[in-house]
């Protein structure tokens, strides 16, 4: 009678456990300029837990497949650091170069974007003189171009380099694997390289569309790339082969993009307008937008796709965005101007995807 008794309390703690997590949301990483790494508890939207990344500045950030690592940019050590989620403490620090922004991570390689020749600081107005001169700067055959220098997780060293334009800034993976697509503020490009040797295989001018190109994303079954472009207040959509086919009006200052897990809409943060603006991924007209905060840049949905976390630097909050009402439900207030969002499990977002 024991054993029996035993064995129907191991069934029933097994099933309640199995019936936990079939219902946990999840977590999400939020990266903040002025500070660390927050970590929200996505079932009940309040921040759990803060990690000191042991480094200044932090931007990028993306999570391993297994989500049992967490990659996080830390600008003024120019350095990644690895921190383990379970314990949520750092187990690497790995040099990089100077100022690292974006993190990509596929497989066990954390791709991230550098800048060697940069100089700090907010970028300058469209049509300044400041912004002449730069412009001038980046087309000396003598200035350094940024790269995405590629880290092997395992060994815990960077083992190569891709070259790309001025000042990097956006990372995507084509659908295959096969191509690293880049976009290039400094000097208004897109350029796609081939992952394996770094090879450039096409360079995509802006300029005539809009200038200071900033977030990429592609489409889930991979027939489409966007790319905001961020002083020309739209978006532009490339086909598989990076032809451009057209451009679509946005608010003022895009930046993060992303298409939803269907790629039914494409969800962009209009920067200065305050807005999340969602389009028709096949019509391309704006369904709606939502109003924001200040300095919201990057955003992700939520694993079950029933929110959307953006987060706002001027505003030290994250707001969370219903996707079936597309209303603000809530702010969680984070006061230290958070930069970027991430989850696990993973899911859409202006900085990653899921698998």
């Amino acid at each position: 009678m024991k054993l029996r008794h035993l064995v129907v309390t191991l069934a029933v703690g097994l099933a309640f456990n199995v019936n936990a997590n079939a219902t946990d949301r999840g977590k999400a990483y939020v990266s903040n300029q002025d500070g660390g790494v927050t970590v929200i508890d996505l079932n009940t939207m309040t921040t759990s837990a803060s990690i000191d990344v042991k480094g200044e500045g932090p931007r990028g950030l993306a999570i391993s497949d297994d989500g049992k690592l967490l990659v996080v940019a830390t600008r003024e050590n120019g350095s990644i650091s690895v921190i383990d989620t379970a314990t949520n403490e750092v187990t690497r620090q790995i040099p990089v170069g100077k100022n690292p922004e974006f993190v990509r991570v596929r497989g066990n390689f954390a791709f991230v974007s550098y800048e060697p020749s940069a100089k700090g600081g907010p970028p300058p107005a469209p049509g300044s003189a400041a912004a002449k001169e730069a412009e001038k700067e980046a087309e000396d055959d003598d200035a350094e171009p940024a790269r995405i220098g590629i880290i092997d997780l395992k060994l815990g060293k960077k083992v190569r380099e891709i070259v790309g334009g001025p000042e990097t800034e956006g990372i995507e993976f084509s659908k295959d694997g096969k191509q690293l697509v880049i976009t290039n503020e400094a000097d208004n490009t897109v350029t796609v390289h081939n992952m394996k040797t770094g090879k450039l295989i096409k360079t995509i001018r802006t300029h005539e569309y809009g200038d200071r190109p900033r977030g990429v994303k592609v489409s889930p079954d991979g027939k489409t790339y966007v790319v905001t472009l961020e002083y020309g207040n739209k978006f532009m959509v490339l086909n598989k082969d990076f032809k451009v086919l057209r451009t679509v009006d946005t608010g003022a200052t895009p930046y993060g993009i992303a298409y939803d897990r269907k790629g039914e809409h494409i969800y962009v943060a209009a920067n200065k307008a305050k807005t999340l603006e969602v389009f028709n991924a096949k019509t391309y007209e704006k369904v709606k937008q939502v109003t924001t905060g200040n300095r919201c840049w990057h955003f992700s949905f939520t694993p079950d796709d029933k929110d959307i976390l953006l987060a706002c630097g001027k505003s030290d909050a994250v707001f969370v965005i219903d996707t079936e009402k597309l209303e603000v439900t809530k702010q969680i207030e984070d006061k230290k101007m958070p930069w970027g969002v991430v989850t696990y499990p993973k899911s859409s977002g202006s900085l990653d995807k899921p698998l």
